[in-house]
Formats: C-alpha cells, structure tokens, sequence
C-alpha cells in the first residue's frame, strides 16, 4: 500500500485558497498505472485540483452554492472519502481529507482495486493508512497549540520534506497496525521494549478516564407534496478522548441500537482498532437491506492514542426521517423572509445533548447582513456558504416547558447583497 500524492492546503474562508506543500510518490503512481491499466486515471497539476477540493469540501468561493453531484441526497457521503471530478467523465477516488480552521491536508492512497468497484471504505488498508498519516501531520503542524497561523506553522512546513522521509519513504507510510492483529499477543512481552505505535506520541500518567461522543447528521430534503418523495440520509461518528496508562492498553466501546433501530453500515473504523468482527465490516449500503443484518451491539477493541480521535463512521438506513422540517420563503424587494419550524418524527425520543440545524440557502446571492428573531437558541449566518446555523443547545434543559418532541419556529429576516 502507499500514497500517490499529498497536499497540504490553507485559505480564508473560501477565498485567496493555495497549495502551502504538495508531494508526489513516482514509484506509487507506477504501481497504480500497472494495477488499473485502460481505468487509470493519472493526479492532474496542483493548480487544477484545488478548485475541485474546495467545491467538494462546500467552502468554495464560487457563487455555485448548489452542486447537484456533492449535495443531492442521492449521493451518500463518505466523509473523509473524497470523489474528485474532473474534466470530463474522470474522477480520483478516494481523496482523504482532515481539516482544522483554515488548514486542510488531503492525499489520494493506492488502491488495489479496480476504480469502477467501490468496495467498503473499512476493507481498504491503504485509506486507514492515508488517515493515520494526515492525523500525525496535523498534530505535527499544529504543534501543542493546536492554531494553524503563524511563524511555527511556516517553520513545520519547511521541516516536513525530511519528516516525510523518515515516516512515509517513498510514499510508504510506517508503524501503521495490520487489520486483525490481536490485542494480546501470544507470548508476554516486558512493557518496556513494547513499540510505541505511530499514532501514540506520548504516554498518560494519572487517572483512567475515558469519554465518548456519538455525532450523527440528518441530510434531507423535504417536499410536503405526496407527488415527490422525500429524501433523507443518516450518518454519524464517534469520537473517544482516552487517558489511559500503558503504552499499548486495551478499551473497548460497544454500541447497542435503541429498540427498532436501524443496522449501522459503511463502519469505517481507526487504524487503532485492533480487531473486529467480520459482520461489522461487511455490512454496506450498496447491499439491500434485509433482517439479517448485523444489529449489534458492535464492540470496537482498540488501543488509544493521547489525543481525540474518531474511533468510527457509519451510516445508517433508517424507514422515517427522524426529524421533520418545514420552512416558507417569501421574498420582498431586497429582501428575504423565511420562517422555519422542525419536529422530531414520533419514533424518535428527545435524548440529544445538543442539537443544531443547518438551513442552506441554494441559487441565492451572497447573504450582506441578516435581522433575527428567533423563539430560542442561537442562528448564526455563514455569508460564504449562504448557511444559516440554528443552534439549539441542550433542548431539553433550556426549554423543559415545552412539548417534548416539538421544536418552535425560527423567524429570519435575511438582506441581500
């Protein structure tokens, strides 16, 4: 396994976007021509691959909010899976992605498999590795400070050619686990020659504690019409903070479904992750979804690193969107009025800790200011991505007096540039 190219990329906000580090790995460019032959699509010049990113990442400059390809709820995501389209029919898949403030590294990893097939992303070493490797050199960037500005990040970007020969050789990255090694190995070996594993940079020392956030995101487009149907998607990851002693202990998190709830597909897990079972790894979207689909509880064994990491991705088919929206959009002179209102579908109980809505505007210019009244929460505006945040925080703490699946409307009034 390897990777093709890395690209190292910073903006503001969208605009005055540039390419700070790029490097190619020739031998593993080799080794993708042989292995895909007449598929073969070769990495185009840096100066046009970076408008492409941006539009796929969705904070391009470009007055194109909408991208039917990138926004349509027909296309499931696969963050942080990247599908490139180039001039004419060509696509580069899977671009791997992490992003922190202005800063975004991506690299495209071999795959060894032909590229009309899209076989899950967690049966692919080479994307665990490409995502291990972008994990390291951001926390090698950023430093302990973790602000992508200023001298230190400029100095880290003129040591990282001789980092990368030490950590990916010829586009090899190093210390990456094998999928399937076990926790335990067969024989004791002495804590103090056991290897540090790459994604480990120190040790912990004090109290264990561990501490897991589940995210899921709701994609869906709503017609109140019976004539069109309604479009959703369910995907979620979760994140894990662990401060355990030991160079190489063992945690284990298990998910269980709430009852009726939907199979999780499409796990894409750490690299961390030491073993798991082969029906949670085989379970995907593509296939169609019938009652002997794995239903848990997943139990995920890993070894974690000091830092936050996302310990897995997933989707989920679920029957009913679980929560229904309904907006009006009137539009006087220079002006837009827009009242928003969202429920929870009656089969899915008001359990989050924090809840927050994003309302984008599509085929609109660019938002100038915005007057806001709104029964409760907060809304900020995302003038570069003509979004609307509505974030409505611990619902359930906040507004105890109100019914218990029901969330009231938002009142926007939005001036145009």
């Amino acid at each position: 396994m390897g990777l093709r190219v890395l690209w190292i990329i910073s903006h503001e906000g969208g605009e005055n976007a540039s390419i700070r580090f790029s490097r190619r790995f020739p031998t593993v460019e080799h080794r993708a021509r042989s292995l895909s032959g007449s598929s073969y699509v070769a990495v185009p010049e840096d100066s046009l691959i970076l408008q492409p990113l941006l539009t796929e990442l969705g904070i391009s400059s470009s007055n194109k909010s909408y991208v039917a390809q990138r926004d349509d709820c027909i296309y499931r995501p696969r963050s942080p899976a990247l599908e490139l389209r180039l001039d004419g029919e060509k696509t580069l898949w899977p671009v791997l992605n992490v992003s922190q403030g202005p800063l975004i590294l991506a690299c495209l990893p071999l795959v060894d498999v032909p590229s009309e097939t899209r076989p899950p992303l967690s049966s692919l070493l080479s994307v665990s590795q490409g995502l291990t490797l972008l994990a390291g050199l951001q926390t090698f960037l950023l430093g302990s400070g973790g602000k992508p500005y200023g001298d230190g990040l400029i100095s880290r970007l003129e040591m990282l050619p001789s980092a990368l020969l030490q950590v990916c050789p010829l586009g090899t990255p190093l210390d990456v686990p094998l999928v399937g090694v076990p926790a335990t190995p067969a024989a004791p070996i002495p804590a103090g020659t056991q290897k540090q594993p790459a994604w480990k940079t120190g040790l912990h020392r004090g109290r264990a504690m561990v501490n897991v956030a589940v995210t899921e995101t709701v994609r869906s487009m709503q017609y109140g019409n019976q004539s069109r149907q309604d479009l959703w998607d369910v995907y979620g990851t979760v994140t894990c903070k662990c401060e355990v002693e030991g160079v190489l202990p063992n945690v284990t998190v298990t998910l269980s479904l709430p009852p009726n709830g939907s199979p999780l597909q499409d796990i894409l897990v750490h690299p961390c992750v030491t073993s798991l079972d082969s029906s949670i790894l085989t379970s995907s979207s593509v296939d169609n979804l019938d009652g002997s689909a794995f239903s848990g509880p997943y139990k995920f064994p890993f070894s974690p690193p000091l830092e936050p990491f996302r310990l897995c991705s997933y989707t989920s088919q679920v029957p009913v969107p679980p929560i229904l929206g309904l907006y009006q959009l009137k539009e006087e002179d220079n002006q837009l009025h827009l009242t928003a209102s969202l429920k929870l579908h009656e089969t899915v109980k008001n359990n989050f800790e924090y809840c927050e809505a994003h309302l984008p505007l599509f085929n609109r210019n660019q938002m100038g200011g915005a007057d806001v009244k709104v029964s409760f929460g907060q809304v900020d505006v995302s003038k570069e991505k003509n979004l609307l945040v509505w974030a409505l925080g611990m619902y359930q703490i906040l507004q105890p007096q109100v019914k218990k699946d029901s969330i009231n409307p938002v009142s926007l009034i939005i001036k145009q540039k």
